[in-house]
């Protein structure tokens, strides 16, 4: 028997809700915002992704969906969002606009991970990008949007972590700090840390063993490092994060898993689950677009799971608004009543009201059955002497009561 492959999960109706009312809310907070909505392939290039993103990431060595297509192009499934739209701006020439560019996308990404609760290898996210000015001022409304996006939501208990990981100018003096630091505790770590000491050395921060994080919990601090002009943007961000009365908990821990990532990075969660259900993060990536070949255009972002948003807003007893369905059930007794119940239904929908119409040969007891089950407030009943007056008879399932009404007084009763 098929099924859906590992890692991926069927959205069914009775799902449907949830997903609509997270759609609607961001798209709400992005207009209040303006931001715009984009659109990106589901595949790109494979090196905008490799360049970008890093070669030594786990997304890079161990995630991607990657192939060759039948014209030998390397390609691959969007694992995140941000580089498509950064090629994108630059494809389409976005710089010539008023800058900050302000876009969303809601957008399925693609990651060969280990399926887990609220982690899939296909999931969905929600993602803004503002791109095109490197005021901290922008940050910070990157920032508001993402924590008011929750707020709308209903979700409570939330904590914003955020750090500073420096620039191209005072990092490496970080780096060197944290290589002398690990060098010290070589014999004690994992596997892959003793592997990402050699490699990308800012991954060890963000390991997830519990000796790993021992040691990252006494590491240098990346703010201990900044140069004057990363320093100063955190402290300006902290004090407009202040203003905003968004509390946030500087964490020196935080680096984001993505090689692009400059200057601020942040994360929103769970207070009581911790990174582990991060929901949502992002930050400034100043170099990416000049590394895709524009020009140096300094941005950033967020995504945030959509998947992991159902879970919370279900663990907090939160629940999505039902969506529109229809009001109105025709039944029909005879199959002359069918064909009038077939012309009845197109009326009124052409009216603007929602109609489901009985199918097949059930009794008219089978019919309101039906009925009932589909939660609809009316049924219309239509049959021999119906027919032969030109009314219907209009049952409200609700109290039971039923009344004679004229063909063509209906839509207006109903309305």
């Amino acid at each position: 028997m098929y099924q859906a492959p590992r890692g991926t999960s069927d959205i069914l109706p009775e799902e449907q809700p949830f997903w609509r009312y997270i759609e609607q809310k961001a798209v709400n907070i992005c207009q209040l915002y303006g931001y715009e909505r984009i659109d990106s392939p589901a595949f790109e290039d494979a090196d905008i992704f490799i360049r970008t993103i890093g070669e030594e990431t786990d997304i890079v060595e161990k995630e991607m969906y990657t192939f060759e297509d039948r014209g030998g192009n390397k390609l691959t499934l969007r694992p995140e969002g941000t580089a498509p739209v950064c090629r994108a701006y630059i494809e389409h020439g976005l710089h010539n606009l008023p800058q900050p560019v302000k876009l969303y996308y809601i957008t399925p990404i693609f990651r060969y991970e280990r399926p887990q609760a609220g982690r899939y290898r296909q999931h969905y996210q929600f993602g803004c990008e503002a791109i095109g000015d490197a005021d901290p001022a922008l940050d910070a409304e990157v920032i508001d949007v993402a924590w008011r996006f929750f707020a709308s939501l209903g979700l409570r208990q939330l904590s914003l972590q955020l750090n500073s990981i420096g620039c191209k100018q005072c990092r490496p003096q970080y780096l060197t700090a944290l290589k002398d630091y690990y060098a010290k505790y070589h014999r004690d770590l994992c596997p892959d840390c003793k592997t990402r000491l050699k490699r990308n050395p800012l991954r060890l921060l963000d390991c997830k063993k519990p000796g790993c994080q021992q040691l990252a919990n006494l590491a240098p601090k990346s703010i201990d490092h900044l140069c004057p002009q990363c320093a100063e943007h955190f402290d300006r961000l902290k004090r407009y994060l202040g203003l905003l009365e968004i509390p946030f908990e500087v964490n020196h821990r935080l680096v984001r898993g993505l090689d692009y990532y400059t200057r601020t990075v942040f994360e929103i969660q769970p207070e009581a689950e911790g990174a582990q259900n991060t929901l949502g993060g992002g930050g400034r990536y100043d170099d990416l677009i000049e590394e895709l070949g524009g020009k140096p255009t300094p941005a950033l972002g967020f995504a945030i799971g959509i998947e992991r948003i159902i879970l919370n807003l279900k663990k907090q007893g939160i629940s999505a608004p039902p969506l529109p369905q229809p009001q109105v059930f025709i039944a029909y007794i005879g199959d002359d009543a069918r064909v009038e119940a077939i012309k009845l239904a197109a009326r009124l929908r052409q009216a603007g009201t929602g109609v489901i119409e009985a199918i097949g040969n059930k009794s008219l007891k089978a019919q309101l059955r039906q009925a009932n089950t589909l939660n609809v407030r009316h049924t219309v009943i239509i049959g021999e002497d119906e027919i032969k007056t030109s009314t219907v008879i209009l049952r409200d399932m609700t109290t039971g009561e039923q009344k004679t009404v004229p063909v063509s007084e209906l839509s207006e009763s109903l309305k």
